[in-house]
């Protein structure tokens, strides 16, 4: 019995790695749309797109928007906001301190 369970469950992997496998390589594309009306007035849409494939098929596709996307660089820098939090930390621990 415990034999046969081994056996199933290594068919079961094989068989989600082909898939997967597959996903990848061919892609997959999930879309949907939420709308939200009341009282026959639409109040909001929101439109879903979502595209499932390895990076190789999605630059085949067209689609490499993080090539030049400074986030994804190598060498990234850090966004220039986080020196002006900083700075304003330090402006409110010396306003805190002077209150007090």
């Amino acid at each position: 019995m415990s034999l046969q369970r081994g056996v199933g469950q290594s068919t079961q992997s094989a068989t989600l790695a082909d898939l997967l496998e597959r996903i990848l390589d061919k892609g997959i594309v999930i879309a949907g749309d939420i709308r939200i009306n009341l009282v026959e007035v639409e109040l909001l849409t929101i439109q879903l797109r979502l595209v499932i494939c390895s990076v190789d098929k999605a630059r085949e596709m067209g689609m490499d928007w993080w090539v030049n996307n400074p986030a994804f660089a190598r060498h990234a820098r850090p966004e220039p906001n986080g020196d002006r939090l900083i700075e304003l930390e330090k402006r409110l621990a010396v306003l805190e301190t002077v209150r007090n």
